[in-house]
């Protein structure tokens, strides 16, 4: 067993050698996927991170176990390998070590990239059956070494400056230098080496001076400098700087002038004649100035014609027959009463509409005179407007972006037509039904600035269907056509309009102008004032520019004097001329030819901004030249006054009393003359006269308004009326206003109708209403009330004959009239007999007449007296005895006045209460009637001054 067990531990351990001598080399050797390598330019050596170090699993097996070398392969763009190799440090450790075959360029290459591998010693001397490793990357990176310095870009940097200023950058030297690392390829500093020198430069190379320039002391400057990579390595050569100290020059505008005063009825002037542009030698290549009116405060955006929108109308000989869909408030035109209104400088009314719940609703019997699809539809608008604000349950966020202006549905002859003008953003858009129950509607879209600038702009509609024209501001603008596609749905087949809103539900809904909360309207924000329309036929061009053209702007003088290369653009309205050229000398020609114009004989005066904005472009656009906006004002100066003088009339007119009462009165201005003039004043020095003197014209003008208003009490329709030639009233196309309180002639007119309207004005009276005296007075105004005539004074005198004096009609009308005083108060006080030193037609004999009424009226007033003392006495008794010393009459203050020299007898009764006082009261009188036509007073205590009271009685009214 013994024997048995030895001879299988042999052949077990021959088993086991015999096997390990067939596998001895079984493991491949094994390094790391990627190694990141440096090396520097002066040295071959790749330090690599980590080191390299080749393992074989099969040590410490001699051969097998061992590394024999590394192969170096082209990396994956295929280079690097030429450049490097790998060596075998210690086979039985594995470490390597890779290096470069020759002197590595980083400036040429900086980067390189190559895979290594290893590979044993296989299993024996000769390298049989050796194993290689994996292929291993390596980044070699190459570092910079400060081999490199500074070079400039340029050996010589010039500059010229104006003298007296400090400026942050005169001029800019730039270095740079050769090497590949941001540590020696940087240039960390500049250095100025010429010493004293007023100038310093900093790290990027800006040069600036230290002090100001003086051009007399020393012209030009010329000094040194050096530049410093950050690895201390001084440039190569140094650079060079000179510095040119040119004199003073201030680059701008050269003889602004901040204040223009224009004399109306100068025509054009030119706001900057001696003005210049200054560039100090600059070199530009385009300059573009833009030149601003501001006149948005002058009237509805600028200078117009101070008359009413009627009278302008007629002026420019449009065609008559508008309908005011905003009027001013009245009984008769109360759709607007509701509406907010604002003040406006022409005298107009201006609505308010905030958008949300105002609105105007144009009454049907107005809207059915406006049918037919010819129309014109004008009004004055402004978006936005002046201390408007949204209704409380209106917010920003959940406003409608359109705005119904105008929204109106009119039966035509068996159809309905429906038109609406609404602005969205700047957008302004007028949708069109030729017939609402088949047509599909018709979109005419304009997109213009007017419509949001938040300024007064004038807009005319003219429908000729499907042909429309708008006119902005007098300045057509052409639509841009779109067929809807049916998806807005028609308006109802009935008849409505409406102002600042479009309601689709029924118009009793609208109470007060006023759309109920939680509707959407899709409502208006702004200002509106003279929204008209007009059916039929359209305006020509002519006449909407003479409407509503501004007679003021700005204007080029000359365009032939132009120079090449210059344009000139001016904007509609004629307030932002836009000048742009690029020679200076043309540019500065062509600045002086800007010119203001206004050609309204009576230019409204005022304060009108005026900006210049400047825009240089330089081929260095660095030092371009930066001009500063000027500002200054144009200063329209107070015209001539026309003076209006009213004259031929006397300051009395007397006609016996049947005249007055005929069937066509008689005539109070038959003569009348009205003269218009200038004064002006004139230069005498050139006549040898001391002073000067003002000179007056008479001069063409056109009157829009006289009245005939009467003193004292209005006209009693019953008694007396004013009469006027309505038919020259209507062939001249003028208004007539005529009350009981004035008569109103309005219409813009030459004054030689004036003339011929006014001495047609008769004054009628009734049968036996004929007084005394009656006063009128003229007056006429021109552009809208801005300048008036003198006040001419008429006195009307009713002759009476002796017959008409004691005629028992007469009389008895008087009684009635001494037996009211208090409805005749005014009469009492406002008319007496006309004076005997002018128009008297009573006889000598009236002497004795006049002493027999003087006599009786002595009578009468006696009796008065008496009377009033007796009923004044018994009143005393049944109050008892206690208060009759405190409150008895006494006549003592009463006097009696008669002039029997006086055609117009007067009595004048004055009662003094000095005796009726009592101690520490005042006495107060209180009128009572007596059965004999006179006039009892008493007297209640109270505390207070004393009170004389006078009263007079016409002995007409006796």
């Amino acid at each position: 067993i013994e024997d048995n067990r030895g001879k299988a531990r042999r052949l077990l351990f021959s088993s086991s050698v015999s096997f390990l001598c067939r596998s001895a080399n079984k493991h491949k050797p094994w390094i790391e996927t990627e190694y990141q390598g440096i090396v520097m330019e002066n040295d071959n050596t790749v330090l690599l991170n980590p080191p390299l170090f080749a393992l074989d699993k099969d040590a410490p097996l001699h051969y097998a176990g061992e590394i024999c070398g590394f192969r170096v392969h082209n990396g994956p763009l295929g280079s690097g390998s030429v450049q490097f190799e790998a060596v075998v440090l210690d086979r039985s450790t594995g470490e390597g070590l890779v290096r470069s075959k020759e002197p590595l360029d980083c400036e040429s290459q900086r980067e390189h990239s190559f895979t290594i591998q290893a590979y044993d010693c296989g299993e024996g001397p000769d390298g049989v059956n050796s194993k290689k490793s994996h292929k291993a990357t390596v980044h070699v990176r190459v570092n910079d070494v400060n081999e490199f310095s500074p070079v400039f870009v340029e050996r010589r940097y010039e500059a010229s400056v104006p003298e007296g200023r400090l400026f942050d950058r005169i001029v800019r030297v730039e270095a740079l230098d050769a090497d590949c690392s941001p540590q020696y390829s940087q240039i960390c500093f500049y250095d100025i080496i010429t010493p004293n020198v007023p100038f310093a430069i900093d790290n990027d190379g800006n040069i600036k001076n230290t002090e100001p320039l003086d051009s007399k002391r020393q012209r030009i400057h010329t000094f040194w400098v050096t530049a410093f990579d950050c690895g201390k390595n001084r440039a190569q050569a140094d650079a060079q700087v000179v510095v040119t100290v040119k004199p003073s020059c201030k680059p701008g505008w050269i003889g602004w002038t901040k204040r223009v005063e224009y004399t109306p009825g100068s025509g054009s002037i030119p706001l900057f004649p001696s003005l210049h542009l200054e560039t100090c030698e600059e070199t530009v290549w385009n300059i573009q100035a833009t030149v601003e009116l501001q006149t948005g405060h002058i009237g509805k955006g600028c200078d117009r014609d101070s008359y009413s929108d009627r009278s302008v109308r007629r002026l420019c000989g449009a065609v008559r027959g508008e309908v005011d869909l905003l009027p001013p408030p009245s009984p008769a035109a109360n759709w607007t009463s509701a509406l907010p209104t604002l003040p406006s400088s022409d005298s107009s009314l201006v609505f308010s509409f905030n958008g949300s719940n105002h609105v105007a609703v144009v009454p049907d019997a107005v809207v059915s005179a406006l049918s037919g699809d010819h129309f014109t539809l004008q009004l004055w608008m402004r978006r936005g407007g002046a201390n408007i604000q949204p209704a409380t349950t209106q917010t920003r966020g959940n406003r409608k972006e359109e705005e119904t202006i105008v929204c109106s549905t009119v039966k035509n002859d068996d159809s309905f037509s429906h038109y609406s003008l609404s602005v969205h953003g700047c957008r302004l858009s007028l949708f069109y039904w030729p017939d609402v129950s088949a047509a599909r509607p018709v979109k005419f879209l304009w997109k213009l600035e007017q419509v949001c600038d938040s300024e007064w702009h004038h807009l005319s509609l003219s429908v000729q269907f499907p042909s429309v024209t708008l006119y902005v501001d007098g300045v057509t603008f052409d639509p841009a056509l779109i067929h809807d596609n049916g998806a807005i749905p028609n308006p109802a087949p009935r008849q409505r309009m409406f102002i600042g809103a479009c309601w689709e539900e029924e118009q009793k809904e609208i109470l007060n102008n006023t759309i109920p909360e939680g509707k959407d309207s899709g409502g208006y924000h702004g200002l509106l004032s003279g929204v008209t329309v007009r059916p039929g036929s359209v305006e020509p061009h002519s006449v909407v520019e003479c409407l509503y053209a501004c007679r003021e702007g700005l204007d080029f003088g000359d365009l032939e004097t132009l120079g090449s290369g210059m344009k000139v653009h001016v904007n509609p309205s004629q307030s932002v001329l836009v000048l742009e050229g690029d020679d200076i000398e043309s540019f500065n020609r062509a600045v002086q030819q800007v010119t203001y114009r206004n050609s309204l004989r009576f230019a409204t005066p005022g304060v009108r901004p005026l900006k210049l904005t400047t825009s240089l472009r330089c081929f260095n656009e660095e030092s371009c030249l930066s001009l500063k906006q000027l500002e200054g004002y144009l200063v329209v100066l107070q015209p001539d006054a026309p003076q209006i003088s009213l004259s031929g009339v006397g300051p009395h007119l007397a006609r016996p009393a049947p005249e007055f009462e005929g069937p066509r009165g008689v005539p109070l201005f038959p003569e009348l003359r009205i003269v218009c003039s200038l004064s002006h004043a004139v230069n005498t020095a050139a006549q040898g006269m001391e002073g000067g003197a003002l000179m007056s014209d008479a001069v063409a003008h056109t009157l829009d308004g006289c009245e005939v208003q009467p003193l004292g009490e209005e006209l009693n329709p019953e008694r007396e009326e004013l009469l006027v030639d309505m038919d020259v009233v209507r062939e001249r196309g003028l208004e007539i206003i005529n009350t009981t309180a004035y008569i109103a002639i309005t219409g813009a007119e030459s004054i030689s109708v004036y003339e011929d309207v006014l001495r047609s004005v008769r004054y009628r009276l009734a049968k036996g209403s004929a007084r005394f005296e009656r006063r009128f007075r003229l007056s006429c105004s021109e552009m809208n009330g801005r300048y008036t005539s003198n006040e001419l004074t008429l006195e009307v005198n009713f002759l009476h004959s002796l017959d008409s004096l004691y005629h028992p009609s007469h009389l008895l009308a008087s009684q009635q009239q001494f037996l009211h005083p208090s409805h005749h108060a005014g009469e009492l006080s406002g008319h007496t007999l006309p004076n005997p030193h002018r128009n008297s037609v009573v006889p000598g004999a009236a002497t004795v007449i006049i002493m027999v009424c003087v006599g009786f009226l002595v009578v009468m007033v006696i009796l008065g007296v008496f009377r009033i003392r007796s009923i004044h006495r018994r009143g005393e008794g049944s109050r008892g005895g206690a208060k009759e010393g405190s409150n008895q009459w006494d006549d003592s203050a009463l006097t009696i006045i008669v002039n029997p020299m006086e055609s117009h007898l007067m009595m004048r009764v004055t009662t003094s209460e000095s005796s009726s006082r009592r101690r520490g009261e005042t006495a107060t009188p209180v009128a009572t009637e007596t059965h004999v036509s006179l006039h009892q007073f008493s007297w209640k205590p109270q505390t207070g001054s004393p009170v004389t009271h006078s009263n007079t009685f016409n002995i007409n009214d006796c």
